[in-house]
């Protein structure tokens, strides 16, 4: 919560990853690409309000979401995949108004998401939540991973209604039955399996990218809503852990965890505590120098750390929205790409 200023706002040319940051503003219609100075290096115009956030593609195309089509009512969503060249043509897009949140390339060309399943409330196996509250299209909102080809077509989809352990994780007692678990994260995994974040029931989990089957599955209430798991080379998994509808004080972490032991190899928070806290969105992925560079998402500010906790860069978007009446500055992620990576294939530049 230091967004009092706006633009860069630290800059330490020695210790930050020389990159360019991808931000997708919640409410806009742009994605832009800024540098290390702040300066808006490239642009996206999109045909509609962005879901949630863009990701560039090697080659340089930037992939995004846009909400579009009859979606499921009340529901987070997106409804239409785009792919736009760097001149910002659009070049590929799939239609699914039950696409939500996340969503990848894989190296073979195909695109997986993450979607909606509505199962009728006598189907159901979610127990918990607030009795008589399941949606209104008859049912509870389940999730589906679906993986298409170019053309659109469905080559692969894992239904949580045939996999999850329902009984081991009820909703809360607070929670309405429209949706379980709300899926927030779909990380492909060198390997080819994914990492799965449930936002409203502290779990992650890793499902096999061929088979479906879930290998295991992790909860943890102190995380307070995670989102973006990933996997490091080492094997470990960072995660955002927002650390909101906390007993205690509510403030955000980031982690860095050993997933054969749990513990908690790496940690970044605030100083004083409070001074970090989204209590939605958010992310955050680690550097090739070691750096980790974080999202915090409600105040529109992304930042990169060294493994000491030292800020070393920090931008505060500036870029104003408004959504349901109401002025935002929301980034739902910020993807930071080196000058040399696949992705801006030696289109920019940086300043020194």
């Amino acid at each position: 919560m230091r967004a009092l200023q706006f633009g860069v706002t630290v800059h330490d040319r020695e210790k930050a990853f020389p990159s360019l940051t991808l931000i997708e503003p919640a409410g806009g219609q742009y994605a832009y690409l800024v540098d290390m100075l702040g300066q808006v290096r490239n642009s996206w115009s999109l045909p509609g309000r962005p879901s949630n956030y863009a990701q560039l593609l090697p080659g340089g195309n930037l992939l995004t979401t846009i909400k579009d089509g009859p979606g499921p009512a009340y529901m987070p969503r997106g409804g239409k995949l785009l792919e736009f060249d760097w001149e910002g043509n659009v070049v590929w897009e799939h239609g699914d108004p039950l696409q939500h949140h996340d969503f990848g390339r894989k190296p073979n060309g195909n695109t997986y998401y993450l979607a909606y399943e509505l199962i009728p409330t006598g189907d159901c196996k979610v127990q918990g939540g607030i009795p008589g509250s399941e949606h209104e299209d008859g049912g509870i909102y389940h999730d589906v991973l679906r993986e298409v080809d170019s053309s659109g077509k469905i080559v692969w989809e894992w239904r949580m209604a045939d996999h999850f352990p329902f009984d081991e994780y009820p909703l809360r007692a607070n929670r309405h039955r429209e949706e379980f678990a709300h899926a927030n994260t779909c990380h492909l995994q060198a390997d080819g399996n994914f990492l799965i974040s449930w936002r409203d029931i502290d779990v992650i989990a890793e499902i096999d990218g061929q088979s479906g089957k879930m290998l295991w599955h992790k909860e943890d209430r102190t995380w307070g809503g995670q989102h973006d798991p990933r996997r490091l080379e080492n094997g470990n998994i960072t995660l955002f852990a927002n650390g909101s509808e906390q007993v205690n004080a509510e403030y955000s972490r980031v982690l860095e965890l050993d997933p054969e032991t749990w513990e908690t190899v790496w940690s970044y928070s605030g100083s004083p505590l409070d001074s970090f806290f989204s209590p939605r969105i958010s992310g955050a992925h680690r550097l090739p120098n070691g750096n980790t560079n974080i999202c915090e998402g409600r105040h529109g500010r992304v930042f990169e750390v060294t493994p000491g906790g030292e800020i070393v860069w920090e931008y505060i978007s500036p870029f104003q929205n408004t959504r349901a009446g109401t002025a935002i500055r929301h980034l739902f992620r910020g993807l930071k790409y080196a000058e040399d990576s696949a992705e801006i294939d030696g289109r920019i530049k940086l300043n020194a």
